[in-house]
């Protein structure tokens, strides 16, 4: 009697993801229940929420003066404490649903350069909006044991996390981080650099989502064996009336040849400050490449060109990290080294 109803209260645990650009919550009993953008509209007068999540994304760039559309989290941290903890609230609301007799346990994945500050405002954050208890794991170990790799075992593994807003590079040996980089730059300013191209380039202003979908349309870090052509539309700069333009995944790499010069340059410098026998170690098992950007066409041979290591694309990037996260809350006494608070 007692062991089912341990097993009830255990359901509604809560591994999440609260990235820059999306929000993932898994249960173990159901995996992947919630998978929706950080975004949340605002009425600009009372600050009241109209919309968070999918909804509120059709809203950037679109809304009236009386509507304001946010990312309240910047860089993988928080910038707006109230917001986020308001998201947080309806994404728990969506995802357990149902009469509970307890608040959910949370796990949630960070950045691994997060401050204690920071620290403090994401537990803050999900206590307010109904954790009952929060764990925080970082971003890359999560990746790793969302992808299985065996991190508890004397040997390095490589992990590369390249979400919204963070690059995570992180060497992994015995359940531990002996090497972790946080770049901010990652899909967010891949984003940003294609807008500043076509605005450069073409005289044409286009929306963050239009520069995603261009993104995912045609992106690529290497030339393709076939070329790729996508329509853009947006405002022409020079008279303000609306302007539609081709770009070819030529375009788009010189675009993003910067953002992604540094998320080369950060494996790069991971490989030189890591100990020559965990080296070794990824030398012979490869680096593992989770996150949304690892979906840029030909990312990973880049990576594997410029480091000389084989690189692995997790099978499902975009939810490599909140697996884990999930796995490691479920096996909580197997793996109470990996969290950090």
């Amino acid at each position: 009697m007692f062991s089912s109803l341990v097993a009830f209260f255990r359901k509604n645990d809560l591994a999440m993801d609260l990235g820059t650009a999306n929000t993932l919550l898994a249960t173990a009993h159901q995996g992947i229940v919630l998978n929706e953008p950080s975004v949340v509209a605002l009425d600009a007068r009372s600050d009241a929420i109209l919309a968070v999540g999918r909804e509120a994304k059709e809203y950037l760039g679109r809304t009236p003066e009386r509507i304001r559309a946010v990312r309240p989290l910047k860089d993988g941290v928080i910038a707006d404490f109230e917001v986020t903890r308001a998201m947080i609230a309806y994404f728990i609301r969506k995802a357990v649903t149902g009469f509970r007799l307890r608040k959910p346990r949370m796990a949630i994945c960070v950045p691994a350069g997060i401050t204690q500050v920071e620290k403090r405002a994401v537990v803050e954050s999900a206590m307010q909006a109904g954790a009952r208890e929060v764990r925080l794991i970082e971003e890359p170990m999560a990746a790793a044991i969302g992808a299985g790799l065996p991190i508890e075992e004397p040997r390095g593994t490589m992990v590369v996390d390249i979400g919204g807003g963070t690059t995570e590079v992180a060497v992994i040996s015995l359940s531990a981080v002996a090497y972790a980089e946080s770049v901010r730059i990652a899909g967010d300013e891949i984003n940003e650099a294609i807008q500043r191209y076509v605005q450069d380039q073409f005289q044409l202003l286009i929306g963050e989502n239009m520069a995603e979908a261009t993104k995912m349309a045609i992106g690529s870090a290497v030339p393709l064996p076939e070329p790729l052509e996508f329509r853009v539309t947006g405002k022409n700069l020079v008279d303000g009336t609306p302007k539609s333009i081709s770009l070819t995944d030529g375009h788009v790499r010189e675009a993003i040849r910067e953002p992604v010069a540094a998320i080369v340059a950060a494996v790069r410098r991971a490989l030189e400050k890591t100990p020559p026998e965990l080296v070794a170690d990824i030398a012979t098992n490869g680096l593992l490449l989770a996150g949304g950007g690892a979906l840029l066409r030909g990312l990973d041979a880049l990576i594997s060109e410029t480091s000389a290591l084989a690189v692995h694309v997790d099978e499902d990037p975009l939810t490599t990290v909140v697996r884990g996260t999930g796995r490691a809350l479920a096996q909580e006494g197997r793996f109470a080294q990996v969290f950090i608070a």
